[in-house]
């Protein structure tokens, strides 16, 4: 990616690339959720059992508004959007639910795993949505760098 008047330029291998981990995390969590989980989840008391519920459908929001704007972002470089079709508020990222930490702390670890995944996946898109490199702003020097051999070639 690189990085233009304080604006993120967004690469095809880095659309790619988070496209491809979105979908890996979408079929695990699927994986996990529908079938592997159903022992753990099963093992819960009730009320946590509606939490672990909840969360699974938080974990399943997330990454699906996280492939709709990589699907957004690839019509755009495909040319079948403008990017300022693609900054649209129907088109942009949209809000993620908020997980409860208390129910988190109380769920098994791989649900948890994959819970903190979509969650950290979520937030580096919405960086990129938001036309930030970093949480604070600041380009790291190691993604300064690959901007520029970007460019060059």
């Amino acid at each position: 990616m690189a990085q233009e008047d304080g604006r993120i330029q967004l690469t095809p291998k880095l659309i790619g690339s988070l496209y491809t981990e979105a979908m890996v995390l979408a079929d695990e969590a699927r994986s996990y959720f529908d079938r592997h989980g159903r022992e753990e989840r099963d093992a819960l008391d009730p009320i946590l059992r509606v939490g672990f519920a909840c969360e699974s459908l938080k974990v399943t929001t997330r990454l699906m508004h996280i492939i709709a704007w990589l699907l957004t972002q690839r019509a755009v470089e495909a040319g079948e959007l403008s990017p300022l079709e693609a900054r649209r508020p129907a088109r942009r990222l949209g809000e993620a639910p908020e997980s409860d930490e208390a129910v988190l702390a109380r769920l098994p670890d791989a649900a948890r795993a994959l819970i903190d995944s979509s969650r950290d996946l979520f937030a580096r898109v919405q960086r990129l949505d938001d036309g930030r490199p970093e949480a604070d702003g600041q380009a790291s020097p190691a993604r300064t760098l690959l901007s520029r051999l970007e460019r060059a070639f």
